[in-house]
């Protein structure tokens, strides 16, 4: 390997058995998903904690402080965190490998850059407290001016966690990120508004895990990288370019990611004021939990993609791709299908004040079909090396959620912001699934993946339909909702067809199929 591996050529006669990999994705998607799961169930118990023991306007406020944290981390990484995604598993590990050297070029320029946002935004607090934390009262200053500190740490943290998904196997990735994290949270801010603490204290429970997961990242990347055994951490001018070249087009599009929902909670607050912007924050809450499902495949397999693409194996990372979108789709429709329609239910849980958030939930919950139905296009953009197209689909997305946001958000509050992100987000997917297309030069779409979200739409529908005409939109009619597909998940696990399909998956989880396919080209990266 040359001191800059920038992947090999496509493998002769056709590359790397699709279904292998499809299966290896299999097993570390079920990892994701299993992670997703309880990230997603105590980022709702934290929802549930921080609108509870704050109220509309403090909750308001502490979405908006979390939504600073958030959106300065997203800039400050500079595409880093996706770079070392795309780059490591280029890369050979241990002491003798040249992955350790691009620890120092991916981490020294952003942690650069969240000091200097860091130091400015201490001395601002007080000017901008008003205009972003308006209704917080004496607390506003010194709960910015915390979120402000807190960026370098958190800058930290997402850039480890990223080395961490490719140098370990994927159950350490899933056991800090989507088990230490979200459980830690809860706990800390719940007790802080058990004390009466108020909201400097509960924003600082809630960072304090962040800390405790960048020691935790630092000691596990450590070993497999060969930092302290001799490894170089010495970079190259090349190792540079070659980084860079790729991380900075996505450094904006990250920002715009991360910040997405957060960019809506901030404009709120500012056009219409605390109370609809901890409505608006209470609904993103459940509109990015179901989202989980997507982010813990997407963490799972972009280390693979990221493989096969530096190789050329094009009909490999799409096979990939259309996998894991079935299981995507599967799994989080119904999760949107229920949101749209029972919004009133699942607001009830954070108080009788949230329930004017169901229109806007009903519209996000609709959109974010879009989003899980095109699947992880944007990893597909990105493991590809194709960071530009990826910003143009982002940018082109922000600009309609800015511009909408402007101009509904003053009218209608959450309802008008929430138009205003489902439309930037239906325009990021469908450009980003263009350009994926015409990038991997594959199908992304088959006949499996259409019977999905057609028998998905149609069960689920039919359920919500039995739920609402039976007891209206309220908790009631979500019991009765659950029940039928209860009943209808029970009665086609009495189908042989769909037992022995299930069969199937759990052996690919297990690892009983393909496993002499690991003794392949991949074997290498086994685990990842």
């Amino acid at each position: 390997m040359t001191a800059v591996d920038t992947g090999r050529e496509p493998t002769p006669g056709g590359g790397a058995d699709s279904e292998a990999e499809a299966r290896r994705s299999v097993r570390s998607g079920a990892a994701g998903l299993i992670g997703a799961a309880t990230s997603g169930l105590f980022g709702f118990v934290l929802a549930v904690v921080i609108t509870r023991g704050y109220g509309t306007v403090g909750s308001g406020a502490f979405f908006a402080a979390i939504g600073v944290v958030t959106v300065a981390t997203a800039v400050c990484t500079l595409g880093a965190e996706t770079g070392l995604m795309w780059a490591l598993p280029r890369r050979r590990t241990g002491t003798r490998g040249d992955a350790a050297r691009v620890l120092p070029v991916a981490l020294i320029p952003p942690l650069v850059v969240a000091l200097v946002v860091a130091v400015v935004g201490v001395l601002s607090a007080g000017a901008l407290a008003p205009r972003l934390l308006g209704g917080s009262g004496a607390e506003g200053t010194p709960l910015l001016a915390l979120a402000f500190v807190a960026v370098p740490v958190v800058v930290g943290t997402t850039l480890l966690l990223a080395a961490l998904r490719c140098v370990r196997p994927i159950r350490a990735y899933v056991g800090v990120q989507f088990l230490l994290l979200p459980v830690a949270r809860p706990v800390l801010v719940g007790a802080a508004a058990l004390a009466g603490g108020g909201l400097v204290i509960g924003v600082g429970g809630w960072l304090v895990p962040a800390a405790i997961a960048l020691l935790v990242c630092l000691a596990l990347v450590a070993g497999p990288l060969g930092l302290g055994r001799g490894a170089t951490l010495r970079p190259q001018r090349a190792d540079w370019t070659w980084f860079w070249g790729f991380a900075l087009p996505r450094a904006a599009s990250a920002a715009i990611d991360a910040g997405s929902m957060w960019v809506g909670v901030l404009l709120t607050s500012v056009l219409a004021g605390q109370a609809d912007a901890g409505v608006f924050g209470a609904v993103g809450r459940y509109i990015l939990a179901g989202q989980l499902a997507m982010q813990g495949l997407r963490v799972a397999v972009s280390p693979q993609l990221s493989r096969l693409l530096g190789r050329g194996e094009r009909a490999a990372a799409a096979a990939v791709h259309r996998r894991l979108t079935t299981w995507a789709l599967v799994l989080s429709w119904p999760v949107y299908l229920l949101l749209a329609v029972f919004g009133p239910a699942f607001l009830q849980l954070f108080g009788p004040e949230f329930a004017a958030g169901a229109p806007a939930m009903t519209v996000l919950a609709l959109a974010m079909l879009i989003n899980t139905g095109v699947g992880n296009v944007q990893s597909l953009l990105l493991m590809g090396g194709r960071s530009g197209l990826h910003l143009s689909a982002a940018l082109a997305g922000l600009l309609v959620t800015v511009s909408l946001g402007l101009w509904l958000i003053p009218a209608h509050g959450a309802t008008g912001a929430a138009l205003a992100w489902a439309t930037g987000i239906a325009t990021e997917n469908l450009a980003a699934a263009g350009f994926a297309r015409a990038v991997v030069g594959r199908r992304l779409v088959d006949v499996g993946l259409l019977r999905a979200a057609v028998g998905t739409l149609a069960g689920v529908g039919a359920a919500a339909l039995v739920g609402v005409l039976a007891a209206g939109r309220g908790i009631p009619g979500l019991a009765v909702a659950l029940a039928v597909l209860a009943a209808g998940c029970v009665g086609m696990l009495t189908m042989p067809r769909v037992r022995r399909r299930l069969r199937a998956t759990m052996g690919q989880i297990r690892g009983r199929e393909g496993a002499s396919d690991d003794a392949g080209p991949a074997a290498a990266t086994k685990g990842r």
